[in-house]
C-alpha cells in the first residue's frame, strides 16, 4: 500500500494514457483485418492487403489529399498570423487589447456548428463560390486561435533579459528577434503549428458547412463511406497518421533532450 500511494500519480497518469491510446490500437489493429462483409467491426482474418493497396478505395485519396493541402495551408497561414498577433497582445499595449483577447477565446468557445452556419451565411450573402478557398477560409478562422493562444502563452514566459542582453552586445533588432526571440518562441509556434494541423485535417462540421458539390475533405469521405461500410484502408490512413503524429512528438522530445545534454 506504501508503494502505492507513493505512485498513485503515475500510475493514474498511465491509465489515462493508456485509455486515450487504446481506440487508436483498435484502429491499428483493424487496419490489418481483413472483414467478411461491408463493416470492419469483427476481427476475422490477419491481412496486408489493405497496406500494400491504400489508394484500393475510389476517390479516398483524392479526398486525402484535398484535406492535407488544405491543412498545410491553413497552418501555414494561420501559424503566421497568430504568430504576429500573439506578439502583438503579449508585448504591446493597444487600444482595444482586452476586447481583442475575449474575441481570440470566442472561436475556441463556440460551438462549431455555430461558426461553421455564420460563416456559411456570410459566403452565401456575398455570393462567394463554395470549394478549396471557403474551406480555406474558414480553416485559417478557428486554427488562428489556438496558435494565437500557444504562442502567447510561450512569449510571455520568455525571459526579456535575453533580448537586451542581445541588445547589449550590439545586435540590431532583426538579429535579435533572429538569434534570440525567434528560437525562444519556437516551440510554441511548432505547438500551434501542429495543433492546428490536426484541428484542420480532422475537422469536420465546418467543412461540411463551407464545402462545395466537388469539394469532399477525407472526414466528409469518411462519413460518407459509413453509410454503406468504411473500408480498411480508412484505418490504413489513420494508423500512417497516428504513427507520424507519435513520431515527430518523439524527435522532438529527443532533439531536446540532446540540446539540454549539450
Amino acid at each position: 500500500m506504501r508503494w502505492l500511494r507513493r505512485h498513485a500519480v503515475v500510475l493514474a497518469g498511465c491509465a489515462a494514457l493508456a485509455y486515450l491510446l487504446l481506440p487508436n490500437l483498435v484502429v491499428l489493429l483493424f487496419s490489418f483485418n481483413k472483414p467478411a462483409g461491408r463493416f470492419n467491426y469483427a476481427w476475422r482474418d490477419f491481412s496486408t492487403d489493405a497496406w500494400t493497396d491504400p489508394c484500393g478505395v475510389a476517390d479516398m485519396c483524392g479526398s486525402l489529399g484535398l484535406s492535407l493541402r488544405i491543412a498545410i495551408l491553413a497552418t501555414l497561414i494561420a501559424t503566421a498570423f497568430g504568430t504576429f498577433a500573439a506578439f502583438a497582445l503579449a508585448r504591446y499595449r493597444f487600444r482595444g487589447k482586452s476586447t481583442t483577447n475575449a474575441l481570440i477565446f470566442l472561436p475556441m468557445a463556440m460551438p462549431e456548428v455555430v461558426m461553421a452556419a455564420s460563416l456559411g451565411t456570410l459566403f452565401l450573402n456575398m455570393r462567394v463560390d463554395f470549394g478549396f478557398l471557403t474551406i480555406l477560409i474558414a480553416h485559417v478562422m478557428f486554427c488562428l486561435s489556438f496558435v494565437v493562444v500557444a504562442v502567447k502563452a510561450r512569449v510571455m514566459s520568455m525571459d526579456p533579459r535575453l533580448e537586451e542582453a542581445a541588445r547589449d552586445l550590439y545586435a540590431g533588432p532583426f538579429q535579435t528577434f533572429w538569434r534570440v526571440t525567434l528560437p525562444l518562441a519556437a516551440p510554441g509556434i511548432a505547438a500551434g503549428a501542429m495543433l492546428s494541423f490536426a484541428l484542420s485535417f480532422d475537422d469536420f462540421i465546418i467543412t461540411q458547412f463551407n464545402a462545395g458539390p466537388s469539394t469532399v475533405t477525407f472526414p466528409m469521405f469518411v462519413w460518407g463511406a459509413a453509410q454503406r461500410g468504411v473500408p480498411v484502408q480508412v484505418n490504413v490512413i489513420g494508423s500512417a497518421m497516428f504513427v507520424i503524429a507519435v513520431a515527430i512528438v518523439l524527435g522532438g522530445q529527443i532533439a531536446a533532450n540532446r540540446r539540454k545534454k549539450g
